[in-house]
C-alpha cells in the first residue's frame, strides 16, 4: 500500500502523462486537518478538466483508492476530489487564475515534480 505523498506523485504523474499544466503538490498537513496533499493541475478546457478527473479516479482505483466525493463537474472549470489525505483539485486556465488556491498554502511546503 503506497503512503500519501506517493499517492500525491502518483496523481502528479498520471496529470503529467496526460498533459494537464502547471501540476503542483502542496504538504499541507502542518496547516490543514482535513489531508495530508493537496494536488492542484489545470487542464485547457471543461472537457480536457473531466477526462483528468476520470484518468486520476482510474489511476487511483487500481491502487484501491477511492474518492469519498467529487465535486463540480459539469462545465464549472474547477473539480475537487477528495481522496481523504489527498485532495486533487483540477481548473481550467482561467478558473484557476481567479481562486489562486496556491496562495492560500503559500506557507506550506510545495512538492516538486520531476519533469
Amino acid at each position: 500500500m503506497m503512503n500519501n505523498k506517493e499517492y500525491a506523485l502518483l496523481a502528479a504523474n498520471k496529470l503529467n502523462e496526460k498533459k494537464a499544466v502547471d501540476i503542483t503538490i502542496i504538504d499541507i498537513s502542518e496547516k490543514a486537518s482535513f489531508a495530508d496533499y493537496m494536488v492542484i493541475a489545470s487542464g485547457n478546457s471543461d472537457r480536457q478538466v473531466n477526462s483528468l478527473v476520470d484518468d486520476v479516479e482510474d489511476a487511483f482505483a487500481k491502487e484501491e483508492l477511492f474518492a469519498k466525493s467529487i465535486d463540480g463537474k459539469n462545465g464549472s472549470g474547477w473539480v475537487l476530489m477528495d481522496f481523504g489525505d489527498i485532495v486533487v483539485n483540477i481548473f481550467t486556465k482561467e478558473t484557476r487564475e481567479k481562486y489562486s488556491i496556491e496562495k492560500v498554502w503559500g506557507d506550506c511546503t510545495f512538492i516538486d515534480i520531476e519533469e
